[in-house]
């Protein structure tokens, strides 16, 4: 692309006049007004809002640079794509060194890795630097630290590719910018910001615990775990107050001289008190205010050192974070981690820090990513917006007759879904207000909005822009931002922690905007903050106050402990008018994910109170019925959960609840991707209503591609790729033995080979086996050399000691041996007698053999199994879980283990229609899949394969018979070529045998769909499946 004429006058201008330019007299308005503002036009951006968008839709925002402590408070430029920061610009007046000065590529650096943004860029227009924004800052670090890319002016005609084609908003929204990110990753020094600032505050929790332990002997470990969360919550929102503009800057690191620095900090919080009204800072009874006083941290002792340590590393320049630009996602995040660690004290009150065994059970704590909130909030809150007004949800208006908006996050966390509806809210708020006379909502008392400069309408894609009339920008009014908050907004989480931690997103989310806090302070004189009190509350929202009621001696048979990890909930008390309303609009989040076997003593209950209660089913099974029974009858559910339950056996309750007393409305199906980072969790989104409706079509939405992945994950609508792959199927197709959302042409396919065959339980007689469960395979499972050994310092133990398989050593057609043995000790075995070799191997195991519940009468022996001599004869095997279909017959008497399973008897017509491809399409539909990345991995349980049609042979009928023993021969065909071809040493020779396979394997699919009568346009079904 050549570059446009409009450039080179620019850079011939900038040229003639450089050497003025450069005498410091000409400064960074000039220069942004009269080049910078010029160039990022050519790029594309519309600069000056040309478009009319309003604040929350402009593509460049300019932030006002506010100087606090001597430090800019705000990038100059900050660039969005669908209301997304993509980058920040920062300008210089062109007397700067921007190649050498280290002071503007700190201050740059410190804005993207605050943002977590990874590229951002430095210029004066005489030089323009690109900066790493993932690389984390240091004072020390030199101009050309991060720096990855530095050209001057008299370079921008022949690099005008490269800038448009990574910096303009046209390939952004292609994805080049986010290509050109990826290719400069891989650096050292990279760290994320979260990462970081996780890293700091629980170096805060860490010796804030020591000290407080140490100084305070009478501190009980719930106490201090109370004390350390509530100091770090209040030091963070100050210091965040400070960054915004709200508290005077350097307050903080101030208190570092002098003595008794506790004690001043807690002058602060109580300033704080009267200043925001917030639960955060309560430290004396008031009328009407919810909770008890904080009555407790005033009187703690804490050495200065501790605390002067933190401060001194909140400041510009120690500290690497820009508070003002720090997203609250982000911070969410960090806390999300945070929450998953707790203070517990030792014998001698010394204070340890320790994973939560929950947390440490589930392999870690995972944030919702910030698409996936958004999504939900507009799918549930959104829809309950549509033809709405402010006063009509908020209960202002005249209207008696219908109850304020209200949504609920039953497991809030550290509040991210109640962060992503608030902000939907405030936007759609301001929007509505900016579409409807806001002249007249800026003169109410109080005002809901306030001038805030000029803007023009809104753009063609805001729900409100067919109805703009304001040409002046409007915000809204802290005392609105309240408002909507305390109407709205409600949560609950049996964490105590993470309650506190939700309502100090929730208060920074109010103060957000730096620009109108302050003089709204000063306006109206009045205590800026809501109490959250009567919104986010603690407790266990599975479990009611029943919970005792059933056994009152219960109560007293709890110590402390289990008192508050049950902590029953009784939601209609909590909230009272809600329920007398019939409850919330929107039920929204991301259930915790426990398995059923730490559910505990709560299983007895969830057994008698929930429709959807099966033994083996997890936790987030409950939270569904629960979210789905807390809605109105015109109410929205929407969460993100496992998707295991779509086709499990423990999910027929639910899928019969779901389809019975509720509508689904959508499931957006993330299959393996990686949703959540280091999870292996297979997840959905799910949408619901809590009516009844056999006229609502589902929604389903098949897995996304990993591009589009990665696309939505960097920031565009997820929205718009569901409104176009999504395919709408009746809820009548949805079956209670297994959810199948593939097109009407597959589920007409499945019913119809169902309808002309048998069920496999059927045909084999129930004759389906799992392998051995030694319920410790590292005792029981040895390899060659050990067993080699057993038997030389003993021959006999030759008799118990069997080949055996796993189910990874299953292939289809084919065994791959990997020479491990089982040590068969049955029931009765006489080890000691008879084998005293295996039982002085198995003696050093004999604590962890003991503890099995599935053990015989002795620790040495296997549980109890009556098919054992099965083993010996002929069966087909095939693993527990696979990506494919992997049956094979085994002659030689293999045992197995339990990731296997096995079919009694050597049926060659049934393993050729199992291998199949129709056996697969079939399997595919029907079988859940197993939590985990990347391909599909089935799960091959009887519960499925019991079900599996196999057509019958008639053998009365000579085609038929025909076709059975055509069958026959050809399996026995693909087993001994894969016997070959694992003996085969020459390349030539493997692929011989390949092809040969190939060829048999395409007759015996073609067979199968004779058998079946498949027409042609079934059999593409099965073979674009096949893939």
């Amino acid at each position: 692309m050549a570059a446009p004429a409009q450039l080179h006058e620019l850079v011939a201008r900038f040229h003639y006049n450089l050497t003025d330019y450069k005498q410091g007299k000409y400064n960074e308005t000039q220069v942004r007004r009269e080049f910078i503002d010029p160039l990022l036009k050519l790029l594309g951006w519309d600069v000056d809002n040309e478009k009319g968008y309003a604040e929350a839709y402009k593509e460049v925002v300019h932030e006002d640079a506010i100087k606090v402590g001597g430090a800019t408070k705000a990038p100059d430029y900050s660039f969005r794509i669908g209301g997304v920061r993509k980058f920040f610009l920062e300008a210089k007046k062109p007397s700067v060194n921007i190649k050498h000065d280290i002071h503007p590529a700190y201050q740059l650096r410190r804005y993207a890795w605050s943002a977590k943004l990874p590229l951002s860029i430095l210029t004066d227009f005489e030089e323009l630097a690109i900066y790493d924004g993932r690389i984390k800052p240091d004072k020390r670090d030199g101009a050309a630290t991060a720096r990855v890319k530095y050209i001057t002016f008299d370079s921008y005609v022949s690099a005008w590719d490269e800038l448009v084609e990574t910096f303009s908003p046209e390939a952004i929204r292609r994805g080049a910018f986010d290509k050109y990110v990826e290719s400069t990753h891989k650096k050292r020094g990279t760290a994320e910001v979260d990462s970081a600032f996780l890293q700091e505050i629980e170096r805060w929790r860490d010796i804030l615990a020591r000290n407080l332990a140490l100084r305070n002997p009478h501190l009980s470990q719930r106490q201090l775990n109370f004390a350390v969360q509530h100091t770090i919550d209040r030091l963070i929102f100050l210091r965040i107050a400070e960054d915004r503009g709200i508290e005077p800057y350097g307050q903080l690191m101030a208190l570092q001289n002098g003595a008794n620095v506790y004690d001043r900090l807690h002058v602060l919080f109580q300033r704080a008190d009267d200043r925001y009204n917030s639960g955060l800072f309560h430290f004396k009874v008031e009328k009407g205010r919810e909770g008890l006083p904080d009555t407790l941290t005033p009187h703690l002792r804490l050495d200065d050192k501790v605390l002067q340590d933190i401060f001194k590393n909140l400041y510009y320049p120690d500290s690497p974070y820009e508070f003002s630009v720090l997203p609250a996602d982000i911070l969410g995040q960090v806390y999300e981690q945070f929450l998953g660690k707790v203070i517990r004290l030792t014998s001698g009150h010394r204070a340890i820090v320790e994973d939560k065994p929950e947390v440490k059970k589930a392999g870690g704590v995972f944030y919702t990513p910030t698409y996936i909130v958004n999504y939900i909030v507009r799918q549930t809150v959104g829809r309950l917006l549509e033809d709405q007004t402010p006063d009509r949800i908020s209960g202002r208006g005249r209207s008696k007759d219908q109850p304020p908006l209200r949504l609920v996050d039953p497991a809030c966390g550290s509040g991210s879904f109640l962060l992503g509806a608030y902000q939907f809210l405030l936007d759609w708020y301001r929007d509505w207000y900016m579409a409807n006379e806001p002249e007249r909502w800026a003169k109410t008392r109080p005002p809901r909005i306030y001038e805030a400069g000029p803007v023009a309408p809104s753009p063609v894609d805001s729900p409100v822009a067919a109805a703009q009339t304001a040409t002046i920008n409007y915000q809204l009014t802290i005392d609105e931002r309240k408002q909507i908050l305390l109407t709205h907004i409600f949560g609950v989480d049996i964490d105590p922690q993470a309650v506190e931690v939700t309502k100090l997103s929730l208060l920074l989310k109010v103060l957000e905007d730096e620009k109108s806090v302050a003089p709204q302070l000063e306006m109206f004189q009045q205590r800026v903050l809501p109490d959250l009190g009567a919104n986010i509350k603690c407790g266990n929202s599975l479990i009611g106050s029943d919970f005792y009621a059933a056994n009152p001696m219960q109560m007293t048979m709890f110590d402390e402990d289990e008192m508050y990890r049950v902590n029953p909930f009784d939601w209609e008390a909590e909230f009272p008018d809600i329920f007398g309303w019939g409850g919330f609009d929107a039920v929204i989040g991301n259930p915790p994910y426990v398995r059923q076997e730490e559910l505990g003593e709560s299983k007895e209950y969830f057994q008698s109170h929930y429709k959807t209660f099966r033994s083996t089913a997890d936790l987030y099974v409950n939270f569904i019925e629960k979210g789905l029974n807390l809605l109105r009858t015109t109410g929205l559910f929407g969460m993100i959960v496992s998707n295991k339950w779509l086709r499990a056996a423990y999910g027929q309750p639910l899928r019969e609840f779901l389809v019975k007393d509720n509508s689904v409305l959508e499931v957006i199906d993330f299959a393996g991707l990686p949703v959540f980072a280091n999870a292996t969790v297979r997840t959905i989104i799910l949408i619901c209503a809590n009516q009844p409706n056999n006229d609502v079509k589902l929604r389903y939405v098949e897995p996304i591609s990993l591009e589009e992945f990665r696309i939505i994950r960097e920031g565009s609508q997820l929205i718009e790729i569901v409104n176009k792959q999504a395919i709408n199927l009746s809820t009548a197709s949805l079956s209670p033995n297994g959810w199948s959302f593939s097109g009407q042409n597959t589920q007409d396919l499945v019913e119809r080979i169902q309808k002309i065959s048998v069920q496999l339980k059927i045909y084999i007689q129930g004759k389906t086996f799992f392998g051995i469960k030694t319920g410790f395979n590292k005792a029981f499972v040895i390899d060659k050399t050990i067993r080699d050994k057993l038997i030389s310092e003993n021959p006999e133990s030759a008799e118990i000691i069997k080949p055996v398989l796993a189910g990874r050593d299953v292939r289809r057609y084919e065994i791959d041996f990997k020479d491990k043995y089982l040590i068969w000790t049955y029931i009765g075995v006489p080890i000691k007698e008879k084998y005293p070799a295996i039982f002085k191997y198995l003696k050093q195991f004999q604590d962890k053999l003991e503890k099995r519940w599935d053990k015989g009468n002795y620790w040495w022996e296997l549980r109890p199994c009556d098919y054992y001599d099965l083993f010996n004869q002929p069966k087909i095997i095939y693993p527990d879980i696979a990506t494919n279909c992997r049956f094979t017959l085994d002659r030689d008497g293999y045992f197995s283990t339990n990731t296997t399973y096995f079919i009694s008897g050597d049926d060659l017509y049934l393993l050729g229609i199992l291998n199949s491809k129709l056996g697969e399409f079939y399997l595919s539909e029907v079988c859940a899949e197993l939590e985990g990345s990347g391909k599909n991995y089935l799960r091959f349980f009887g519960q499925y394969l019991n079900d599996f049609p196999v057509r019958l042979i008639d053998f009365d009928n000579p085609a038929d018979k025909a076709k059975h023993d055509q069958m026959v021969h050809l399996v026995e065909q693909m087993l001994e070529l894969h016997r070959q071809l694992a003996a085969a040493a020459v390349p030539q020779a493997q692929t011989m045998l390949k092809r040969q396979i190939a060829a048999a394997d395409s007759r015996i699919n073609q067979l199968v769909y004779d058998l079946y009568g498949l027409t042609e346009a079934e059999v593409a079904i099965v073979e674009a499946a096949a893939g």
